[in-house]
């Protein structure tokens, strides 16, 4: 049984989709402070609760058969942990520490985490693979790393852990409802989208006078789905004996900030209104991965690889996505508890 912490969330309820396609057993933990019941399959039991509650962790993993565990739950944003580095360095890295030591106390044998390219900073050079050295420039991004450090400090033959290292998550699973809903959520392609539809009034732009060649920031933008498929290549690389390692998952390409918004302009066929702003602390200035590894290691093949795909996936879900419109599941109790 696989226990999927923060499944509730964009990411996570994505890859537990896939899980569940599968016909994975499942058990998912959330405290939907980012995630919606709405997002986790029927038939997939969701524990309301947090990560870092230990007692609720260790009930959890006595009464199921939890050999697997893939952690997703975190706080994902740069400009905010650079405002409240406190609330990222509790949760992200104090919550992951106490869920990682209950379950090697529970022997789980499986463990895989979701990490985030933002653990290199400003690299020397792209595209980056997973030798490059880590210099995070944001709380978010040395939380993040923390962990990973622990995760090293800690692997061992009884519990084998993969390490997974996102670049820039965009697009949605349309045909089954599901996209980003995080309130107030900032990733470009997200806040882009909304702007189009009008749910926004403008965008953003922070910084033009980056060392680009428009002047805007440069990342490396991958689809959620493949980005899902990639736990479950990890998951059967892990019970087929696979070492503890890591990987970077990303197309291997940058766009500029500016090649975004000219795409979301070209799927939706609208102008919308952009104000410019200064840099943000926290930003790195370019970034997109090699991915070969994770390729030649799991054989990861990509299905959606293509910018235009991402963003009219994306501006699919905004068109759709109402809030008030999805159904609230009820809350499902962990088995036994009292």
């Amino acid at each position: 049984m696989i226990l999927v912490t923060g499944g509730a969330g964009y990411i996570g309820s994505h890859t537990v989709h896939q899980l569940h396609d599968q016909r994975e057993e499942v058990l998912v933990l959330d405290d939907l402070s980012a995630g919606h019941r709405w997002a986790v399959p029927t038939g997939v039991e969701l524990v309301v609760g947090d990560m870092g509650d230990t007692r609720l962790v260790r009930e959890i993993l006595s009464i199921h058969p939890i050999d697997s565990v893939i952690h997703f739950a975190a706080h994902t944003s740069v400009e905010e942990s650079v405002l409240d580095p406190i609330k990222y360095y509790r949760n992200n890295f104090v919550g992951s520490l106490q869920l990682i030591e209950s379950c090697l106390q529970h022997q789980v044998k499986h463990f895989i985490f979701s990490s985030t390219c933002a653990v290199y900073g400003n690299p020397v050079k792209n595209p980056i693979t997973e030798d490059v050295p880590a210099n995070p420039l944001s709380p978010y991004g040395k939380s993040k790393f923390m962990t990973e450090s622990l995760l090293g400090d800690v692997r061992s033959n009884a519990m084998r852990s993969v390490i997974l290292r996102y670049f820039n998550v965009a697009g949605a699973r349309v045909s089954a409802g599901l996209g980003q809903a995080t309130p107030g959520a900032t990733q470009l392609i997200k806040v882009a989208c909304e702007v189009a539809c009008g749910k926004r009034e403008k965008l953003f732009v922070f910084g033009t006078d980056y060392p680009t060649s428009d002047g805007t920031c440069i990342r490396d933008y991958i689809h959620v789905e493949d980005l899902a498929n990639a736990h479950l290549l990890t998951l059967k690389y892990l019970r087929d004996g696979g070492r503890s390692d890591l990987f970077n998952c990303g197309y291997g390409k940058g766009y500029s900030v500016s090649d975004v918004i000219k795409t979301v302009g070209k799927v939706s066929g609208l102008d919308f209104q952009i104000e410019y702003k200064s840099r943000r602390p926290g930003d790195t200035v370019a970034i997109w991965a090699d991915p070969t590894k994770i390729v030649q290691t799991l054989g990861w093949r990509p299905k959606y690889d293509n910018l235009e795909v991402i963003c009219k996936t994306s501006l699919e879900w905004e068109r759709m996505f109402r809030q008030d419109d999805f159904s609230i599941r009820p809350e499902i109790p962990i088995k036994g508890s009292k």
